[in-house]
This record gives C-alpha cells, structure tokens and sequence, in this order.
C-alpha cells in the first residue's frame, strides 16, 4: 500500500514538492524499500523507533517541511496525477481560504462502493455539519502551513479522530474550499484500519467538543450547536455502554448529556 501511495506523488503533474515519509515504528521492513535507498534529494525518510500514533506521525512531518503548504497522504490512499496542480491553482484563483480538500473515489476490499450521502464533500462554512461526523479527509487536504501550525495541530493524546478535532478548530474561524474533481482515492476494508480498531470513537468526538466549548474560539450559535451536539451524541454513547453492561461509563455519558443537554 505505501509504495502505491508514494507512486502517486511521483506521478503528480504538479513537481514542486517535497516528500516526508514518517514511518511511525513499523516492523514490516518499510526502511528497505528501492524509494528510501534512491538518493532522491526531494524524499526524506523519518524514522521513529516507538510507534506514537498518527498525530504524532503527521506533526513531527509538518514540522520538518519547509514548503508553504502542505498535503497529507495516508497510506492507504492514492492521489490521481493531477491532484496538487489543481489545489495548488485553485487556492491561488481563492485568495479567500487557506484550505481545500477535493471529492474521493472509494475502494472497498478491491472494489469500487459509493459513499454514504451523509458523507458528501461540501464546502464553505461546513462547522455546523463537522460536528456531527468528520467532513474533510486527511488525504484530500492542501492547506497552508501557517494555518496548520496556528490551529495547534494534530492532538498527539488522540487514539482517534485526531482529524475531526482538529478540522473543528479550523472550520470555526475559516471556510474550507472544495474543488468539485475526484483526485483522490481513498483504499479501505484492510483489518488494521484505524477506524475499526479503536473502540467508542463518539468519546473522542464528545471531548474534541468539549475541548473546544472551553477554549472560548466559538461564537454563542456555534456554541450553542456543540453543546447541542455533545449531549446527543453522550446520549448515544451511555445507551452503547448500558448495553454492553459497563454502568460506569454509562453513567459517566449519561451525566455529560444531561450537563450539556
């Protein structure tokens, strides 16, 4: 998979960039592969002994590039050829956002699905609605990199949607641009995908919004809609709990949805 990932950056019309590969304390013999061992000037390979988590994958990368903006790229995902020339020219025709992401093909187990409406790509003012599941995907994102940075980044004590909260505290003060063109293709179904390995991923969306509410970013309406959000969504998680017989963490949810609902 990461060598289809890093093929699709080769492949880019686009040919100003550079590429940080983190490898975030694999065992697979990653650091054997021909791309690492080419001496390409423009690929740099960032090696960690302890695996730390993908937020701390994606921060330590951000941190050594030295372009002024940046593109993530799981690896499991691919870019078509075109992706960055098109972002790259469109934040330019926009000067009015500093963020942009771009419609996705998915590919489940091999073969093409389509994704759920709920999943749309929008863009604009897309707050109110990246409260109740994560709206931008990593893989389709070219965002400056002071952006990034004044944002705080990704929250490294995240197991999980380190990407929903992150995008919160970018999309309550900026509106995300979206180019109306499938460049990415997003691979999925394999069983260590984070998604479906993390547990409760709702108690990481309910303390990003916590998060938030405290850090006194939002307006009262977008205010008002998060705390709306937590409680609905803490009411889902306790009556998760209940069922499993885990009356602590019912307990715990049910009390955070009747503070906030």
């Amino acid at each position: 998979m990461l060598e289809r990932a890093i093929r699709s950056v080769l492949a880019q019309t686009f040919t100003d960039w550079e590429m940080i590969v983190v490898d975030d304390g694999s065992t697979d013999g990653t650091a054997d592969l021909p791309v690492f061992n080419s001496g390409r000037l423009d690929i740099r390979y960032l090696r960690f002994d302890e695996n730390r988590g993908v937020s701390f994958a994606r921060n330590r990368g951000v941190e050594r590039a030295s372009a002024p903006l940046i593109a993530f790229l799981d690896s499991d995902d691919e870019w078509l050829p075109r992706k960055l020339e098109k972002q790259v020219r469109w934040l330019d025709d926009h000067p009015g956002f500093r963020i942009v992401q771009t419609r996705e093909h998915w590919v489940r187990n091999g073969r093409r699905v389509n994704p759920p409406a709920t999943h749309e790509k929008i863009g604009g003012d897309i707050f109110a609605q990246s409260l109740k599941r994560c709206m931008v995907t990593p893989s389709s994102v070219v965002l400056e990199r002071s952006l990034f940075a004044a944002s705080g980044g990704f929250n490294e004590t995240f197991a999980a949607c380190e990407d929903y909260d992150l995008w919160l505290r970018i999309t309550c003060r900026y509106p995300v641009g979206l180019l109306d063109e499938y460049l990415l293709t997003r691979h999925g179904g394999h069983a260590d995908q984070l998604s479906s390995t993390v547990p409760v991923l709702d108690g990481f969306r309910i303390r990003s919004m916590m998060d938030l509410l405290l850090s006194g970013a939002l307006s009262d309406d977008q205010a008002a809609r998060t705390r709306a959000m937590i409680a609905s969504k803490a009411r889902v998680v306790a009556q998760g709990c209940k069922k499993r017989g885990n009356e602590d963490d019912y307990e715990r949810y049910q009390r955070i949805a009747d503070c906030y609902g």
